[in-house]
């Protein structure tokens, strides 16, 4: 997975991009990889900001800024997705970022730990791109100083996976 930094698109979801200015780690992901979502992931980080501790809250624009690229989602890119993934329910920005992986023809990789993202990407043929936030932070030399909930993390990723391949069977 050491090729997940550099050139490849690492694409958020919404989770990610808070939980990664939770634990004060976003600026090193930005910085050592070229991290990129969707219109809707963006939007979805400044809802329910008045439940959230200071520390997670996010200023749109040093977050817009801060990205490699955000991307606008049709309802072309969403039809196709429906289509191809059939009975997957994913909330909008997950959504909107398969919707969007779906037409590149780029090498990117996929990092959201909702379940049925997860789900999504399997049923796809896409198991190989999706990455664990806390492999693309070891990847750019990141040292966490506040852990990572358990569902960014590798061990996570790769079990719920395997149960995911398993009940797709």
């Amino acid at each position: 997975m050491s090729g997940v930094t550099g050139r490849r698109a690492v694409l958020v979801d919404t989770n990610v991009i808070i939980e990664a200015h939770r634990t004060r780690t976003w600026r090193a992901l930005a910085g050592g990889c070229r991290v990129e979502t969707v219109e809707d992931c963006v939007t979805e980080t400044q809802t329910g900001f008045q439940m959230r501790r200071p520390e997670q809250l996010i200023a749109i624009s040093e977050l817009r800024a801060s990205l490699a690229a955000v991307h606008g989602v049709s309802n072309r890119q969403r039809a196709e997705l429906a289509v191809r993934a059939l009975g997957v329910a994913l909330d909008r920005g997950e959504e909107s970022l398969w919707a969007h992986a779906l037409g590149r023809a780029d090498d990117w990789f996929l990092c959201g730990p909702d379940r049925a993202s997860l789900r999504c990407g399997v049923i796809l043929g896409f198991r190989d791109r999706m990455v664990a936030l806390e492999t693309l932070l070891d990847n750019v030399g990141c040292r966490l100083r506040i852990p990572l909930k358990r569902h960014y993390t590798r061990k996570w990723l790769e079990a719920v996976l395997g149960q995911i391949i398993i009940a797709e069977k």
